[in-house]
């Protein structure tokens, strides 16, 4: 791995240097990219089990978490889905030996933000990790997005229409974070998945329009559809007007 550059790390704010969590079973591999992370600015703690990710990410609060797939007692998407379903948001980039678009597509669609394969470069995963961290509180927004009877807060990833809680998946949670982040502009299949996935699908997948299917659902429980499809070019979200209920079903 050639040596990364100096750099300020991004996405912690005022709030002081981004919290890491590096777990990897390959000692070499873990030393090297705690000690690049560190020399960025990062505060980088490692581990080397599924069990010690659970347990840590459960003590202390980390503003991502880079992790290996294959684990000596479990593997990386087991470990994601038991935080998932014990509500820890905090954002994830897999790493892996594994090249197949069925793993990836697995492992963003559970709750990953990111995935890269190995081997890999030090700035390669830097960049990584500053986007995941600029995606996950984008710059110059408040904690708390509104959007007409919506309200999504980025500190508590709470989502609220109505007064009505909603219970939303990571992925449904940033995919309307970044909707809301865009009202009334019509974003593409292409905007979405490299904002919302951080993953080039080469516009084969159908994840956007399962995903939009899945948010639109859960939001129209307590009114009228606020996500439009632009046939032919993406979607957008603004406030519904007469004659957009017949199109509120279309992917």
């Amino acid at each position: 791995m050639e040596p990364v550059s100096r750099r300020p790390a991004d996405g912690a704010g005022e709030e002081g240097e981004a919290r890491l969590l590096v777990v990897d079973d390959e000692p070499f591999l873990r030393d090297a990219v705690a000690a690049s992370l560190r020399f960025l600015g990062f505060d980088v703690t490692t581990g080397e089990t599924g069990a010690q990710v659970l347990g840590l990410v459960r003590d202390r609060p980390f503003d991502l978490v880079v992790l290996d797939v294959m684990l000596p007692d479990t593997d990386g998407f087991e470990v994601v889905r038991r935080l998932r379903r014990d509500g820890h948001r905090v954002p994830v980039i897999f790493l892996t030996a594994k090249d197949t678009q069925a793993d990836k597509v697995t492992g963003l669609t559970i709750g990953g933000d990111d995935y890269l394969t190995k081997p890999f470069g030090l700035e390669e995963l830097a960049a990584r990790i500053r986007s995941v961290l600029r995606r996950s509180r984008p710059a110059g927004t408040g904690p708390v997005l509104t959007f007409a009877d919506l309200e999504l807060d980025q500190d508590t990833y709470e989502v609220r229409r109505a007064g009505h809680p909603l219970d939303l998946s990571p992925t449904e949670f940033r995919l309307l974070r970044y909707l809301m982040l865009n009202p009334g502009r019509v974003l593409t299949r292409a905007q979405l998945l490299d904002h919302v996935w951080d993953y080039d699908f080469g516009g084969t997948s159908t994840v956007v329009s399962t995903y939009i299917a899945y948010l639109r659902r859960k939001l129209a429980r307590f009114g009228a559809d606020l996500i439009h499809t632009q046939r032919g070019v993406g979607y957008s979200l603004r406030a519904p007007r007469p004659g957009d209920a017949a199109a509120a079903d279309e992917p």
